[in-house]
């Protein structure tokens, strides 16, 4: 038997998911809602959706659909609701799937309260909160969580996470924020935000963290204790960055695990977000196994007598992924390659092939109910080491301590 679930929001990130959640053997029904009705019956008017949906199974509030007979709702819905919607959705007895971040707004001290609120309702609910990170279930992330935890890295030594994604670059930011501020909910943003802007709230690029700091922190299994960081603010009065202290900000974290971690989250740089090698990446360096650029390098010094010369290893991202089961992979070619030829295996898509492996994780977890594996505690911690660094970057680089979830 599978599972009941809902999903809120089905703009143009929320469309990217449909026919996957929609295509899994795990999922009986699919309940759609958004507040705008043209959006719904455009995907009942898809048959690989309308397949688990009906008319009966759509709403146009959040309101209605959790009270719905469904064992878990699927969240993605602006960056400035997420923390609220999620906690509305594990109080009325599901699960919860949020889109990143955990939530968006200028004042990372009230960011902070939403992530404290979050982990408390978990944990007095016993509903369970996923972030859908895409990072996560990028090729390079998957291949390093087991180059680590087979020891293959050695003592950790330094790390490096990046989120170069220049404003006017691909997938333009200001074009992303004319789609988020527009429509029946985004044109009721702008009093809000408008709102910190009056009362000398300024917001940084380490307000949206995760695509940056979630890929070395999750392969290494390890946290931040405490951070560096500095900020460049704009110079030349371009109007996207008014409610901006820092564009640019650059921040070197102290791990649990001994080892250091710069991250960098740009959105005022000469770099473009279409190579994926300068833009969304990171890289991991041990003692005894680096990962870079999709390369693995490795010397085996794991005795002191043992003496080999460095081997280095370019990698597929087919090599690098975890595989998924079978039936579930089956499903989701059949969505979305009904044209594949004979012998065609499925290609994985959306941010470096992690959307169907969210999917999936997400899934299973509800149908075992059991944690996922991004649950509430690291989805915070993340957002921590971020409020961490605007805050050192607001106090000229001074040493911040990192708070935990747990």
């Amino acid at each position: 038997m599978g599972i009941k679930l809902g999903m809120v929001g089905l703009g143009q990130f929320g469309r990217a998911f449909t026919k996957l959640f929609a295509a899994h053997p795990l999922v009986d029904k699919l309940a759609l809602c958004d507040c705008e009705a043209d959006r719904i019956k455009e995907q009942l008017d898809d048959p690989a959706i309308a397949i688990k949906s009906s008319a009966q199974d759509c709403y146009t509030s959040l309101d209605d659909i959790c009270k719905a007979d469904l064992d878990a709702i699927v969240v993605i819905t602006q960056p400035w609701l997420h923390a609220p919607q999620c906690l509305q959705v594990m109080e009325s007895g599901k699960y919860v799937y949020s889109a990143v971040p955990v939530i968006c707004l200028p004042d990372f001290d009230e960011c902070m309260d939403w992530c404290g609120k979050i982990c408390e309702t978990v944990k007095r609910t016993g509903m369970q909160y996923m972030l859908g990170e895409t990072t996560i279930y990028r090729p390079q992330t998957m291949f390093c969580r087991r180059m680590a935890d087979a020891g293959r890295f050695g003592k950790f030594v330094y790390a490096e996470g990046e989120y170069v994604h220049d404003v006017d670059a691909r997938c333009n930011l200001r074009e992303v924020n004319k789609n988020r501020f527009t429509g029946k909910v985004g044109s009721q943003a702008a009093a809000l935000f408008k709102s910190y802007l009056d009362r000398g709230i300024l917001e940084s690029s380490m307000a949206y963290p995760t695509h940056s700091i979630s890929g070395p922190i999750y392969a290494m299994r390890t946290h931040a204790v405490k951070v560096n960081a500095y900020g460049v603010p704009n110079v030349n009065g371009d109007e996207f960055f008014k409610g901006f202290c820092f564009p640019d900000v650059a921040a070197l974290y102290q791990l649990e695990n001994g080892a250091s971690l710069r991250i960098c989250e740009f959105r005022e740089i000469g770099a473009s977000a279409i190579d994926r090698e300068e833009s969304e990446i990171f890289r991991i360096f041990g003692q005894n196994g680096s990962f870079a650029r999709n390369i693995w390098q490795e010397n085996f010094r794991i005795r002191p007598e043992l003496v080999k010369p460095l081997e280095s290893t370019k990698l597929t991202d087919i090599e690098m992924r975890d595989p998924l089961p079978e039936e579930v992979k089956n499903a989701f070619m059949t969505a979305l390659m009904p044209n594949a030829k004979p012998g065609e295996d499925f290609n994985p898509t959306g941010h470096g092939g992690s959307h169907p492996y969210l999917v999936h994780e997400f899934v299973s977890s509800v149908a075992e109910r059991r944690e996922s594996a991004i649950p509430a505690r690291e989805a915070c911690h993340w957002m921590a080491m971020a409020a961490a660094a605007h805050r050192s970057a607001l106090h000229d680089g001074e040493t911040v301590r990192v708070a935990k979830f747990d």
